[in-house]
């Protein structure tokens, strides 16, 4: 079945991703190539970039009019990589104008550093106003609690997302696979933010790696194809898998 991309940086020229609409259509080139049909476009919405809102749906319309033109058969859909410092600033519309496709989910950015308590508040925070979280990268985040951090998140109601790459990196397979075994990951995303280097928009080889380990194995075409499929049509999910199992 083909894939979704929950978490890349395809827009030209508003972020740290794609250079330029070629840059774009590399990426989108290279998803299609690894059986991915749909890419949320997610750039950062944060203090250090200057990413208009209020443009986000114009711009995707753009790049999905340049790959149209290009035949490539990638559709972009919108959505955001929203920091935990700034997701309380947002207003409703510009919560709805982030979501991941159709106006539920925020991609959530922790705040560097370890995980704190300050993302469960702002998990609570995105529930009060009607909308679920999908935590980006919480691999990044080391710390001595770290797992029990993400479980947290998991029993308010979050989703985890983790990064494709890193369980083919040699360095980092073995602890991406432990939080998996650890029922700690739902969803992979690419987090590619450009062809030209980094983290490929490939989502393939990652999945048939996870497939590797329990509770993973049991459920990966629920974190491949269900999982991704309801969080971009606004859809709630109930988790098949538990923290710890």
């Amino acid at each position: 079945m083909p894939m979704i991309d929950l978490h890349c940086h395809i827009l030209p020229g508003v972020d740290d991703g794609a250079l330029d609409i070629r840059d774009s259509a590399s990426l989108a080139r290279q998803a299609a190539g690894d059986g991915i049909e749909a890419i949320c476009a997610t750039p950062h919405i944060r203090h250090d970039h200057d990413v208009r809102i209020d443009e986000i749906a114009e711009r995707v319309e753009a790049v999905n009019r340049h790959l149209r033109g290009e035949e490539i058969p990638v559709a972009v859909l919108s959505g955001g990589e929203v920091a935990e410092t700034a997701v309380e600033a947002l207003g409703a519309e510009e919560l709805a104008r982030v979501s991941l496709g159709a106006g539920r989910w925020i991609l959530l950015e922790p705040a560097p550093g370890p995980l704190s308590e300050s993302l469960e508040r702002r998990v609570d925070h995105l529930a009060e106003r009607g909308h679920r979280a999908l935590i980006a990268h919480p691999e990044r985040h080391l710390s001595e609690d770290m797992y029990e951090r993400i479980g947290r998140l998991v029993e308010l109601g979050a989703l985890v997302q983790a990064t494709a790459d890193f369980f083919l990196r040699e360095r980092m397979a073995a602890g991406m696979l432990a939080l998996a075994e650890a029922g700690l990951v739902h969803v992979l995303s690419s987090d590619a933010h450009s062809s030209h280097g980094g983290r490929p928009a490939k989502l393939a080889a990652a999945f048939e790696r996870l497939a590797t380990v329990e509770p993973a194995a049991s459920h990966i075409a629920w974190m491949r194809d269900v999982a991704p499929r309801a969080i971009v049509e606004g859809a709630d999910l109930a988790v098949p898998f538990a923290p710890g199992s």
